[in-house]
């Protein structure tokens, strides 16, 4: 029997002559004049903090994962993607670190809004109905539990900090920031992408419990850019183990954060190294993720 092939883990881009223009909490983009190469790494961050070890092929999850919805949603708002498979000059030669986990996408002009949509009462919002009643100012029925299912979803916006925690804000608040007719807009895309997102996977077995979208706009057209409902931008639930009243299990960084608690880190750079269990753990949710959504096994 052969031996499998070695899994290519990146953590950080290093092409000789190339630097990115940017490096994010996981990914390195690479400007190309109007348009820009994204690469996903594998690094992951964890309480807003990057942590040194690496999860192989969370990269190349969340890109083809995000292709696939770019796909299935492009007749509800067009997408900045341009290829996942050409590279341009001097990158082509670079191609076996780019294929699998990198874009080439229309570079826009991105609203300085995070666009979430919630069905159901987790996360931030938790907290936030605990407190007031309220999610971003949207006033929820009285008595609801954690993880309980909205009557109908909310479009709950937040600011995009450059460090640390991005903060919730009201729609008046947004409409202040982009404009009120743009803001109606992205409000109605990103619930129309939730209802459609949601409905396709609920039969699948997984609840979309809220996400988070990127708009940019591009000679005054409204783009979906960024990344598309990945487990890094998504709280998804498995289905069969639901049950409203607290939190719930999740296919995404769940094996990650639980480890980091129980060591009681202080949640403060730098990140500790995580152990072998923990990280093949977290692998194998990304890609279980991956494969119950797009109906394949990852490339």
């Amino acid at each position: 029997m052969s031996a499998s092939p070695a899994i290519r883990v990146i953590r950080q881009t290093h092409f000789a002559g190339l630097t990115p223009a940017a490096r994010g909490k996981v990914r390195d983009i690479y400007d190309l004049g109007d348009k820009l190469l994204i690469v996903a790494t594998d690094r992951l961050s964890a309480f807003d903090v990057v942590l040194p070890t690496p999860i192989p092929d969370k990269g190349r999850v969340l890109t083809q994962l995000s292709l696939f919805w770019f796909n299935l949603l492009k007749d509800v708002i067009p997408n900045h993607v341009l290829s996942a498979t050409d590279f341009p000059a001097p990158f082509d030669k670079h191609r076996e670190a780019l294929e699998g986990r990198s874009m080439v996408v229309r570079k826009t002009k991105p609203l300085p809004i995070e666009c979430v949509a919630r069905g159901y009462v987790s996360g931030s919002g938790w907290k936030d109905y605990r407190t007031t009643g309220e999610i971003c100012g949207v006033a929820l029925p009285a008595g609801l539990r954690e993880s309980d299912r909205l009557p109908d979803p909310i479009f709950t916006p937040a600011t995009k900090a450059a460090s640390g925690h991005d903060e919730n804000i009201s729609f008046e608040q947004a409409a202040a920031l982009i404009g009120k007719e743009l803001a109606e807009k992205v409000r109605a895309v990103t619930l129309e992408i939730y209802r459609r997102a949601a409905s396709y996977a609920e039969p699948r077995g997984i609840i979309l419990a809220d996400t988070k979208f990127e708009f940019g706009l591009l000679n005054n057209q409204l783009l979906w850019i960024d990344e598309a409902l990945t487990p890094d931008s998504s709280r998804f639930w498995p289905a069969a183990e639901y049950n409203p009243g607290g939190p719930q299990p999740s296919f995404d960084k769940q094996f990650v954060r639980d480890y980091l608690e129980r060591i009681r880190w202080p949640k403060t750079p730098p990140g500790p190294e995580l152990p072998p269990e923990v990280v093949d753990a977290t692998r194998a949710k990304y890609r279980e993720a991956f494969r119950i959504l797009a109906g394949r096994e990852l490339d």
